[in-house]
């Protein structure tokens, strides 16, 4: 009962809800991911572990080992754990916009303020939930989600729902969630979401080079560059869509403008896909893009050219830029803006 109660509280303060129902399945969640856990060294000793399970395994625990003494991320419990979920995602998101705006919906919570996404442990929950907004005329947008951090709260486990991806992709995922531990903003998920990716790709960068991948790295670094032209496309079509939105139309003019302009970011991602020699990657956010789409890449996306800006002036020493994210993290959150604002307005003009 004890776990249960601490559990609860600790979901109220990180994911927040509002109904009890919304509360239960996040703590029976929680408590289903605890449940399953078991340490990794007793998954790489039981012999009854698949062989690829145990390389895998090995594998993340020199990538976390990497993650704290080289990348000064928390030296904790966390991903020194392993569980078999039973399912392809710990948690599926919903991110739900106005027809007519680009900034997402905010779910508010006691402790972790607002955010800009509401997550369910079950794929049903979470498709009710978003059907839910669709007939309140949102736009919406869904997707799984490999892992979330408890922000030190609890021990978060290896999960099976990406302990099998690519070496890059894993270390990945370990630095962003173990980033979300070093500074987190309640009430500004672009802050936190775009810290966090600005640690994951510096330290994958640092573990391929550390294990003399260049072949591996010269993949990533092609892969973060495509990215990076992908995001600056969604950026722009987020931009002119909020200026197109703050105009003063009628619903009928506004919805064929909007029309226009998600015909325009189409052709325009043809275009560059077609610049890449045909890359797909990106192909399934782009079936159907909508403002909550554009509103969650910029979510994760937004900030990050500022964060490496701020990572450059540390001259690459990760614990002092983790020091001044801290100071910023402690200003109120217009300061806070403008000096990331700045780092942005520094970085467009330096190219």
């Amino acid at each position: 009962m004890r776990i249960r109660s601490l559990v609860l509280a600790a979901l109220l303060a990180l994911t927040g809800c509002e109904s009890l129902s919304y509360y239960a399945q996040a703590v029976e969640g929680q408590l289903e991911m605890m449940h399953r856990a078991q340490p990794v060294a007793e998954w790489i000793a039981d012999p009854a572990t698949p062989p690829a399970l145990r390389q895998r395994l090995e594998l993340a625990r020199r990538i976390r080992d990497f993650a704290s003494h080289e990348l000064a991320l928390p030296d904790n419990g966390s991903y020194r754990s392993y569980a078999d979920l039973g399912r392809p995602y710990a948690v599926w998101n919903v991110f739900a916009a106005p027809e007519f705006s680009v900034k997402p919906l905010q779910s508010c919570f006691l402790v972790a303020g607002c955010v800009a996404y509401r997550g369910f442990f079950a794929r049903n929950d979470a498709e009710r939930y978003a059907a839910k907004k669709r007939a309140e005329g949102f736009d919406v947008f869904l997707y799984g989600v490999p892992a979330y951090s408890t922000l030190g709260w609890f021990d978060d486990p290896l999960l099976s729902t990406f302990i099998r991806y690519p070496e890059w992709e894993l270390a990945r995922l370990i630095f962003h969630e173990l980033a979300h531990q070093v500074v987190y903003v309640k009430g500004d998920t672009t802050f936190n979401e775009s810290f966090a990716v600005t640690v994951q790709d510096e330290g994958v960068r640092r573990w391929l080079e550390s294990q003399k991948r260049e072949t591996e790295l010269a993949t990533y670094r092609e892969a973060e560059a495509r990215n990076d032209e992908f995001v600056a496309l969604i950026e722009d079509a987020r931009s002119r869509l909020a200026r197109l939105y703050a105009e003063p139309l009628g619903p009928a003019t506004m919805r064929a403008a909007k029309r226009a302009e998600f015909e325009r970011l189409a052709e325009r991602y043809a275009a560059l896909k077609a610049r890449w020699g045909g890359y797909t990657g990106f192909d399934r956010l782009m079936e159907k893009p909508n403002n909550a789409l554009l509103a969650s890449i910029s979510a994760y996306a937004r900030l990050v050219p500022a964060f490496r800006r701020e990572l450059e002036a540390a001259h690459g020493d990760l614990a002092a830029f983790y020091a001044k994210v801290k100071a910023l993290a402690r200003l109120p959150k217009a300061e806070r803006d403008a000096v990331l604002s700045s780092d942005l307005s520094a970085q467009s003009e330096s190219r």
